[in-house]
């Protein structure tokens, strides 16, 4: 992330969010801090989630969860598993979610309903969806090595993907859920 947008405060987001993996991974997401927060663990910031759009619309007014709703209902429910770990080039460690295809088409969907708002300030030509473990160099290739470990001896709970959820960060990075879309019609 840049310096541009990744330092801003109260933004807000459209997430995949999966708290039934927070016991899972925790491990790495507690001792693990932001960039942007690096006095707080990601876990007292946000729950385990893939991102779907950030930044979104600066205050989502209800035309704009309509528009939401509608791209939505022409995506059916489905279950998410998490079973690979992998890191990003800057040392970020990650779960990949799965069917990977189905998520990054609900993203691309997403994308197009909100031309207005590129995916991470438009710092990535093509988001690669992922659920973080631990950000930046915290860790990198041994926490890779550790999830990769963990994934083979113990899967990651499955999920059932109904909703995506609408989130608020506060001026202290605090992340907090004030609604939800569904999936399917």
């Amino acid at each position: 992330m840049t310096d541009a947008w990744a330092a801003r405060t109260e933004l807000t987001a459209i997430l995949i969010t999966v708290p039934e993996l927070a016991a899972y991974t925790d491990r790495w997401r507690s001792v693990s801090r932001s960039s942007a927060r690096p006095h707080v663990p990601l876990t007292e910031l946000i729950p385990p989630h893939v991102t779907v759009l950030v930044p979104w619309v600066v205050e989502p007014t209800e035309d704009d969860v309509d528009r939401l709703r509608t791209v939505t209902r022409a995506v059916q429910p489905f279950d998410l598993s998490f079973p690979t770990a992998g890191q990003f080039p800057n040392g970020t460690a990650w779960l990949r979610p799965e069917p990977f295809d189905a998520v990054r088409a609900l993203l691309a969907t997403v994308y197009a309903a909100f031309p207005e708002c590129p995916p991470y300030g438009g710092e990535f030509a093509d988001p690669h969806p992922h659920l973080t473990v631990s950000s930046s160099k915290q860790g990198g290739p041994t926490v890779v090595a550790e999830a990769q470990a963990a994934l083979d001896a113990e899967p990651a709970p499955v999920v059932r993907l109904t909703e995506l959820g609408l989130w608020r960060e506060d001026k202290n990075g605090v992340w907090s859920q004030f609604g939800t879309v569904p999936l399917g019609g």
